[in-house]
C-alpha cells in the first residue's frame, strides 16, 4: 500500500533544497506551497515570472496536485492559459510519480519560450515600422503613380486653371488701360496659349513613360509657368 504522506514529505524536503530562495510553505493541512520561477534575463532586462501554488491532495502522486498561478509578472492572458494547459498535460503524463520538479521545470522552459517569442515579435514590429517608413518616403519622393483615370482628372483641373488665369490676365489688362484685343488677336493669343499648353502636356506625358518618372506635375508649378 502506498504511503502517500511519506512520499509527499520526502518530495517537499527535496523541493525545498532545490528552490531554497523561491519556495514558501503556505499551509500544512492540506500541504500547500508556492515556488517562484522566472525566465532567463532578456537582453533588454525584461523577463517574465510566475509564482506557482501547489496543494497536495490525499492520494498524490496517484492523483495530480491542485495548482494555480498565484502571482505573475509580464505574462499576458494568453501566456497564462498556455502555462495552465502545460501543467495539465505534464501532470497527466506523470501520474503515479512525484512530479512537482517536473512541472516547475516545464514552466521554466515555457517562460523562456515566451520571452523569445516576445523578442521576435518586437523585432518583427520594428522591421515592419521601418518598411512602412521607407514606403512612405518612396511615395513622398515619387509622387502619385499615374493612371489614365487620375491623369484625366488632373488634366481637367489643369484646363480649368488655365481658363481662370486667362480671364484674370484679361481683366488685369483691361484695368491697366490696355486696348481691348480684337476677336482675331484674342483668337491668336488663345491659340498660342493652347499650343504651348498642349506641347507642355505632351512633354509631361512623354516624361511619364521614362523609367523612374511616375509623378503627376503640380498644377501650382504650371500656374507659375503661365503666370
Amino acid at each position: 500500500m502506498t504511503d502517500y504522506a511519506e512520499e509527499q514529505r520526502n518530495e517537499l524536503e527535496a523541493i525545498e533544497s532545490i528552490y531554497p530562495d523561491s519556495f514558501t510553505v503556505l499551509s500544512d493541512e492540506p500541504t500547500g506551497f508556492t515556488i517562484t520561477v522566472a525566465s532567463d534575463a532578456a537582453e533588454d532586462g525584461e523577463n517574465v515570472e510566475a509564482t506557482l501554488k501547489f496543494t497536495y491532495v490525499e492520494r498524490y502522486p496517484d492523483e495530480p496536485p491542485l495548482w494555480e498561478i498565484y502571482a505573475q509578472e509580464n505574462l499576458e492572458d494568453g501566456d497564462v492559459s498556455e502555462v495552465l494547459t502545460l501543467l495539465q498535460q505534464q501532470a497527466e503524463e506523470n501520474l503515479g510519480m512525484v512530479m512537482i520538479f517536473t512541472l516547475v521545470t516545464a514552466v521554466q522552459e515555457k517562460l523562456n519560450e515566451i520571452v523569445d517569442l516576445k523578442k521576435n515579435r518586437q523585432e518583427e514590429e520594428k522591421r515592419q515600422k521601418e518598411l512602412e517608413a521607407e514606403e512612405a518616403e518612396k511615395v513622398l519622393f515619387q509622387g502619385t503613380v499615374v493612371t489614365i483615370e487620375n491623369f484625366l482628372a488632373w488634366k481637367a483641373v489643369f484646363e480649368l486653371d488655365m481658363m481662370e488665369l486667362r480671364r484674370k490676365r484679361q481683366k488685369e489688362e483691361e484695368q491697366a488701360g490696355k486696348p481691348k484685343l480684337t476677336g482675331k488677336q484674342l483668337f491668336e493669343t488663345d491659340h498660342n496659349l493652347d499650343t504651348s499648353d498642349i506641347q507642355f502636356l505632351e512633354d509631361v506625358v512623354f516624361s511619364l513613360i521614362r523609367p523612374n518618372i511616375r509623378c503627376i506635375p503640380d498644377v501650382h508649378l504650371l500656374r507659375r509657368r503661365h503666370g
